[in-house]
């Protein structure tokens, strides 16, 4: 087979079907009373399968995506778990996306009625259809697009929409980039700019764009064309229409903001590749022993971005071992545990989802579409970039503030002589990870471990390897406290799952 295509579904199918009934067959394994704790090694001979560039970096549509989905069921399998009663497609949920990648691009103003140019490389524009052309719009700047009670705080119908990147600094939850870009799309922007600042760096964003975008098949239309613009590009376009950029940003931070009107006009075009697919989020279940209506999931995405770095480079590939093999690694061990120990009184669900780096697709799907009715799901517990500190580091929880959740999270990690990190440094990362796509729907979801209390340690991740092709398996990624905080899951799940402990709110 090619190299990045995808099997056909019905092979891809049944090759799950071989696997998985395979596994069951050696899955054999008595129960008993206390759970083995997860070793390092353990966690280390799944990122090192996960992590292989024969995994081609996981980017879904791909046939990364066929080998990691093959494995995970193929472990879960193992470990006891069944694909959900009733579903159409066994351990899959289909995950319908549209990739568009740009291939011609421009972008002209006038000010005043008179033709002024850009740097060349000042904007990057991506049509929404195959091939898109607007002339004449009026451009209007809209600061961060909403105001104070979040709703849209300009008229931007049939007009070029230009917009800040960073959060309004007017309020703590207000929608965040990519909803107000919506937002401005829905109120009948015919173009959206977004200016890149410094929380966005240009150069990183222009590599980033020149590739593909990803959108689900069922998200809004958004904006006819939409991009970004460079804050050296926007200042100048500002200069020209006889505005200061420092001031407009300025003005921009009050809660009743209106826009302003520039006295330019736009003429964009864009060409486009367009591609449709499907991906998937693989979902199984542990039934309980004594199941009471209510159920725990587990959570944590599969997915990469693939062949990452143009031709020529040494590597090409983003592996993602720590972002987010190790999260997947931990899934299949705390499986283990569960499924091989004292089974717990409720059902628990284990979800492996896809599209995470592309906006958290593949949680978002399963919260418009679940596999377990939402309302029936005492507590998610998402596990993503878990192996960055050593053992000993603190327990912080992105999503604590519910006294009785962060009680048990209290009591488990206590028992196995772990401290809480309560400072709320965490919470900064609550909108980019797959619990938030669940928590907007209702669904207390929690993100607990070390990995987000060492501040300094993330950081340090955060900018060298990530999203790199450096991110690969090798003997220096800290596995320590990785290996506490899969005994941790393992020990909530038992928590949330007892009916008699937890009584399922």
């Amino acid at each position: 087979m090619p190299c990045g295509a995808p099997m056909q579904a019905t092979k891809f199918r049944a090759a799950l079907a071989a696997v998985a009934l395979s596994a069951l067959s050696l899955s054999a394994t008595p129960a008993h009373s206390a759970d083995a704790p997860i070793t390092e090694s353990d966690l280390a001979a799944h990122i090192k399968i996960l992590a292989d560039d024969m995994f081609e970096g996981r980017a879904p549509g791909t046939a990364g995506e066929d080998r990691t989905i093959g494995y995970i069921v193929g472990e879960w399998a193992k470990a006891g778990l069944v694909p959900v009663p009733g579903s159409k497609t066994p351990w899959l949920q289909p995950v319908p996306l549209i990739e568009a990648q740009a291939l011609t691009a421009s972008a002209t103003f006038k000010v005043k009625g008179r033709d002024f140019a850009l740097e060349d490389d000042g904007v990057i524009l991506t049509g929404r259809e195959a091939a898109v052309a607007l002339a004449d719009l009026p451009v209007v700047f809209v600061g961060y697009g909403v105001d104070g009670a979040g709703k849209v705080n300009a008229d931007v119908k049939d007009k070029l929409a230009v917009m800040l990147f960073d959060n309004a600094p007017f309020g703590d939850k207000l929608p965040r980039y990519r909803e107000r870009r919506q937002m401005l799309a829905d109120a009948g922007a015919a173009g959206v700019l977004v200016i890149a600042t410094d929380a966005l760096p240009w150069a990183q964003l222009r590599d980033a764009l020149a590739g593909k975008t990803t959108r689900a098949a069922s998200a809004k239309a958004g904006a006819p064309i939409s991009g970004f613009i460079s804050l050296e590009a926007a200042d100048a376009l500002f200069r020209k229409a006889g505005e200061d950029g420092a001031a407009l940003r300025e003005a921009a931070r009050s809660a009743d903001y209106r826009g302003t009107a520039l006295p330019v006009t736009a003429d964009l075009a864009a060409t486009t590749a367009v591609r449709a697919y499907d991906s998937h989020n693989v979902v199984a279940k542990l039934p309980g022993a004594r199941p009471d209506g209510k159920a725990v999931l587990f959570l944590g995405h599969w997915d990469h971005l693939g062949i990452c770095a143009p031709e020529g480079e040494a590597d090409r590939i983003c592996n993602g071992a720590v972002d987010n093999a190790s999260g997947i690694a931990v899934l299949i061990e705390v499986a283990k545990r569960l499924g091989s120990g004292v089974r717990p009184d409720r059902d628990i669900y284990f979800l492996a989802t896809t599209a995470e780096e592309m906006g958290l697709l593949g949680a978002h799907r399963f919260a418009s579409d679940p596999s377990v009715p939402l309302k029936d799901i005492t507590v998610a517990l998402n596990i993503d970039t878990i192996a960055i500190s050593p053992r000993g580091t603190p327990v912080a929880t992105i999503g604590r503030g519910k006294p009785a959740y962060d009680a048990v999270v209290r009591e488990v990690a206590t028992k196995l002589g772990r401290k809480l990190d309560e400072d709320g440094e965490a919470d900064a990362f609550i909108q980019r990870q797959d619990g938030w796509a669940l928590g907007a729907k209702g669904v207390t979801s929690l993100m607990a471990g070390g990995s987000f209390s060492d501040m300094t340690l993330l950081q340090k991740f955060l900018g060298s390897d990530y999203h790199k092709p450096g991110d690969n398996y090798s003997e220096a990624i800290e596995l320590g406290g990785a290996a506490e905080d899969a005994d941790l899951h393992v020990g909530l799940g038992r928590a949330f799952a007892d009916t008699k402990r937890w009584p399922g709110k």
